[in-house]
């Protein structure tokens, strides 16, 4: 009799910390065991294959609600095929509130969006006016799973001024949620946009101008320097140079609670992509904005350092040609009005390994550590990320000296362009899985839709608050809200 439901063999076991030849046994959807000479019901040939922990997303937006109605392109259904063609096995999304109304009603509908999903899931809570009534459904909305709380200190209508990101910060504080921060001055991207527009500087490129380095790395600082103030901890998205990420390492330096995140778009496009003739250039607009190819030499160093121990996608959902995407508002619009955001959920493993583990910037390990196993410890997903008895049997058979050139064909996902076309890779996913069953292989997703689950995340020590606070003086724990009054 078999002691496994399956098990995968005679390929090398890569975890955050080794990579050793060794069978992996899957029961009942979990890893089993993780040693020599296993026998299964079935078998899995993964003979010259890395063995991977599936990828874990903790930055896309798919299918997110849009104020007017109606949602971003990118569907749970395509959105997690596409996850599943480049290694991806659990993705966290965005939930959003928007102003003037309250969380709960909307949470729900994008909740049933979601059970369309190929893969495991579970979401940040956007909040975009924490008025007293939002701040009260906080902690109901954390007990039900959604233990992040996202915001932004830039764009319209979205963004807090700081009065409203720390109440936002206090009521995480309170209930044990981790804030997932957009770190840019939106008064300092405002003003210099004015400036460019009415000096004729309209273009795509213009984006970049309009929100250099300075106007990251202060809103970092501040960022920063609140929730130390208030004792929550943070993760920093997308960081895009070096300058940013040091302000990161000295807050982590001071025993800071702080963790950072950046995307392949930062370590592989440059602001000169956004210089081309026409409109093309908005395929590559993305907020903060590329910066140069010494930034990304600095990103590489800043990894190494373990600054940065996050990789996502930032996987955005707008088309190019559409009327629902980069083209909404028109072609001879102001770079102001252009949908900010690229498409990368699927390129994310493949361009991570290939710019990272081929070229020799980071090794094998390092790869599984900031695209599975750390960003699943951050954020609670207790069974994701690991090669490990009891944990979730995601598992990607990976082919390190397979070439693919990125074509919009490969991605898969519901987007009309990649701003990877053309891009050769090293390293690509042969076969995937998903609790133990096999959810794609040789280029074709055979899960369906609807097979992933949404994963809810209980409390966890590794985002506990430190205990300092100024004059030892928990403001947060009196809970009063924007008006004045104690939040019910």
């Amino acid at each position: 009799m078999a002691d496994y439901d399956c098990v995968v063999r005679g390929g090398t076991v890569v975890t955050a910390s080794d990579a050793y030849r060794a069978d992996v046994g899957i029961r009942a959807g979990r890893i089993a065991a993780v040693g020599q000479n296993l026998t299964g019901a079935q078998t899995v040939d993964a003979g010259g294959l890395l063995v991977l922990p599936g990828g874990v997303d903790t930055h896309c937006h798919i299918e997110q609600l849009r104020a007017e109605g109606g949602t971003d392109e990118e569907t749970f259904a395509s959105g997690s095929h596409a996850a599943l063609l480049g290694g991806t096995t659990t993705a966290i999304t965005f939930s959003t509130q928007f102003k003037g109304h309250p969380i709960g009603p909307t949470l729900d509908a994008y909740r049933l969006l979601a059970r369309a999903s190929a893969i495991d899931y579970s979401f940040h809570q956007i909040i975009t006016d924490p008025t007293d009534a939002v701040l009260a459904e906080i902690p109901g909305i954390v007990a039900r799973g959604i233990r992040s709380l996202k915001v932004f200190l830039t764009y319209d209508p979205f963004h807090l001024d700081d009065g409203q990101y720390l109440q936002v910060l206090a009521a995480a504080r309170r209930c044990g949620a981790l804030v997932t921060v957009h770190c840019e001055n939106y008064d300092a991207i405002d003003w210099r946009s004015k400036a460019l527009i009415a000096d004729g500087r309209t273009a795509p490129k213009y984006h970049a101008w309009s929100r250099p380095v300075e106007v990251e790395r202060e809103a970092t600082y501040r960022a920063i320097t609140l929730a130390e103030l208030v004792d929550t901890p943070i993760q920093i998205f997308h960081v895009s140079c070096a300058e940013v990420a040091k302000e990161i390492a000295r807050a982590q330096a001071r025993g800071v609670k702080v963790w950072a995140e950046t995307c392949p778009q930062y370590l592989t496009l440059t602001a000169d992509d956004m210089d081309r003739p026409g409109f093309e250039g908005a395929k590559f607009m993305c907020s903060p904005a590329p910066r140069d190819k010494a930034a990304q030499a600095g990103l590489w160093d800043t990894i190494r350092r373990g600054t940065i121990d996050v990789i996502s996608s930032d996987h955005s959902g707008f088309g190019f040609t559409g009327d629902r995407g980069k083209r909404m508002h028109g072609t001879d619009v102001p770079f102001t009005q252009i949908l900010n955001g690229v498409p990368g959920v699927t390129a994310r493993l493949p361009l991570i390994f290939s710019e990272g583990v081929a070229t020799g910037r980071i090794g094998v390990t390092d790869f599984v550590r900031l695209t599975a196993t750390q960003p699943a410890r951050l954020f609670g997903l207790t069974r994701k990320g690991r090669i490990a008895p009891g944990a979730d049997a995601d598992i990607v058979l990976w082919d390190p000296q397979r070439r693919v050139t990125l074509t919009n064909a490969v991605m898969g996902h519901a987007i009309d362009y990649t701003p990877y076309e053309g891009r050769d890779v090293t390293g690509w996913p042969e076969a995937v899985m998903l609790r133990g069953q096999m959810a794609m292989q040789s280029g074709k997703v055979v899960a369906a839709p609807g097979s992933g689950r949404f994963i809810g995340r209980a409390p966890y020590d590794f985002i506990k608050p430190t205990g300092r606070l100024p004059n030892g003086f928990d403001a947060a724990a009196m809970a009063i809200g924007p008006s004045g009054k104690t939040i019910v």
